[in-house]
């Protein structure tokens, strides 16, 4: 028996776009469950394959993993190139996927993940400012030091996939990240398994209210490119 990734929205689910890339840019076969967000709370019903009560998980087997990183890691000791092979980008990688897990509060709750939409954001915080400010610091870091075209060198690793959703909201909110990071927002977005998520968020006709919400909250939308 193979891996099963259950996910979220295309749409809203940031979380579950972390493993679902990381696996499709590997190569790394998996059957594709998705449960969609479809009240506020989806605790109850997500209980019924997740400890947690929320996606991502990953069934191996007997065995669920869950959480973006822990699965993260339950792959990485059964596929060697979810981390980069150089000791010093692995370690580079770890680090900022473990701050992307733990950190960056301000942008997400200020800029909701919202794959289809483009938003006029409102006026940025110091706090906001501060995120997308660290956000181009790794980015050119990561390039810079690594050579590219991926964020920790030459090959996509768990570094790409954990900043990708990041690459959706810059997108949605125009957050001016400078022209290097740009080029990975760039290359990553139009990477095919991000397009063929991107694909599936823009054919949703689910509707949350409370992520819809989030997104008026966040600003002026602009353009909405979703189904229905």
């Amino acid at each position: 028996m193979g891996y099963v990734l259950i996910t979220a929205n295309r749409n809203y689910s940031s979380w579950s776009l972390r493993p679902w890339v990381l696996m499709k840019a590997l190569d790394i076969p998996f059957a594709d469950r998705l449960e969609p967000f479809t009240q506020p709370t989806n605790y109850a019903a997500f209980r019924s394959f997740s400890p947690t009560g929320q996606v991502p998980a990953l069934v191996d087997g007997d065995h669920t993993q869950w959480d973006s990183l822990g699965i993260t890691l339950y792959l990485a000791d059964r596929h060697p190139a979810v981390w980069p092979a150089d000791p010093a980008a692995r370690a580079f990688a770890q680090g900022v996927v473990c701050e992307m897990h733990a950190g960056f509060a301000t942008l997400r709750n200020d800029c909701t993940m919202n794959v289809g939409v483009r938003v006029k954001p409102r006026p940025p915080s110091a706090a906001l400012l501060r995120d997308v400010a660290r956000l181009r610091e790794i980015f050119e870091t990561g390039l810079t030091r690594f050579g590219g075209p991926w964020l920790a060198g030459a090959a996509f690793t768990a570094a790409d996939a954990f900043y990708a959703p990041v690459a959706f909201r810059i997108r949605t909110y125009g957050l001016d990240v400078g022209p290097l990071a740009q080029g990975w927002v760039d290359r990553v977005i139009a990477h095919p398994a991000m397009r063929q998520w991107e694909a599936e968020a823009l054919a949703e006709t689910w509707r949350e209210a409370s992520h819809e919400e989030e997104l008026a909250a966040a600003g002026e939308i602009v353009a909405d490119y979703r189904a229905g």
